[in-house]
């Protein structure tokens, strides 16, 4: 907690202070449960302090934020307006991790700021997101997003129903900006196949950030602790396993969808189908009927 009043309080549309980068300062303690494999491979060490390899942030987006529940949290940066729903939190840099203490660490942060983050007592509608950010250290947005791009199948399968909005509808596929065309009259890249916008992209880069505009709304702190799991698993997957299969990934992906899911296997399994074909559409624009409702 830094003490400064400007981050309990909402300030205007792109407004808000500066985030923390929480992804460093980490302890031995913080690490010690994890295999020495994945402190190699995900964290760096400069003699006293741990930093993740891998980070996270998430917007919540809120018709109303509850009356009493507006302060500075570990969590968030700072509080603004936003023109689509009405407030918008927003976290700082948070690291990206497998179940360790620091992982918990984070858990805990989004359990203290449950007034912001819970529907039930900040509500939200359909009009409202819930972009999440992810970078990995060494990557620009651009080497991420194709590196990524062919493990997002489950992610447009997740939030199908967005795809087609405006705010996240243009470039569904991934695609870089040597498979488009730059237009001089609008100042932006055209996809042949998936729309044409600079900012209302379903994956936008932001410097050496990827910004998801595609999820949807946040409404619960479990909900929050899910798209953080799914999230860690596809970027390193990504950046651990390059050739490794979709299949292998989906796999993996099971216990935490289930989770997301109130265990209801059949409707995972319907997820993990349509992720198939979403994935077969952003690598090859192949569309299958099942999902061609969703890229009108």
């Amino acid at each position: 907690m830094t003490g400064q009043r400007v981050r309990g309080q909402v300030q205007g549309y792109h407004r808000k202070p500066d985030p923390l980068n929480h992804a460093r300062g980490a302890k031995h303690v913080d690490v010690a449960g994890l295999k020495a494999s994945k402190v190699r491979e995900e964290l760096t060490f400069d003699g006293m302090d741990y930093a993740a390899k891998y980070t996270i942030g998430f917007e919540v987006e809120k018709n109303q934020l509850h009356r009493n529940a507006v302060h500075e949290y570990e969590l968030f940066c700072g509080f603004e307006t936003d023109g689509s729903c009405g407030y918008e939190a927003v976290t700082h840099i948070l690291p990206l991790l497998p179940a360790s203490t620091w992982r918990t660490k984070v858990f805990d942060m989004m359990h203290k700021a449950e007034k912001i983050v819970d529907d039930r007592f900040s509500p939200s509608d359909k009009r409202c997101g819930g972009h999440i950010t992810i970078a990995v250290q060494g990557m620009d947005g651009d080497q991420l997003r194709e590196a990524v791009r062919k493990n997002c199948g489950i992610i447009l399968a997740l939030w199908r129903k967005r795809l087609n909005t405006k705010y996240c509808g243009a470039n569904r596929r991934m695609q870089s900006n040597s498979d488009s065309v730059f237009n001089s009259w609008s100042g932006s890249y055209e996809y042949s196949s998936t729309g044409n916008h600079r900012k209302y992209q379903t994956a936008l880069v932001k410097g050496n950030c990827l910004e998801f505009r595609v999820p949807s709304r946040v409404q619960s702190v479990k909900q929050m602790m899910r798209r953080y799991e799914l999230f860690y698993e596809v970027v390193r997957f990504t950046i651990q396993s390059p050739n490794g299969s979709h299949e292998a990934l989906l796999k993996t992906l099971r216990p935490i969808l289930l989770s997301m899911y109130e265990q209801d296997a059949a409707k995972v399994d319907e997820i993990t189908e349509y992720a198939r074909h979403f994935r077969a559409f952003i690598l090859k624009n192949k569309i299958d009927p099942s999902i061609a409702e969703f890229l009108q």
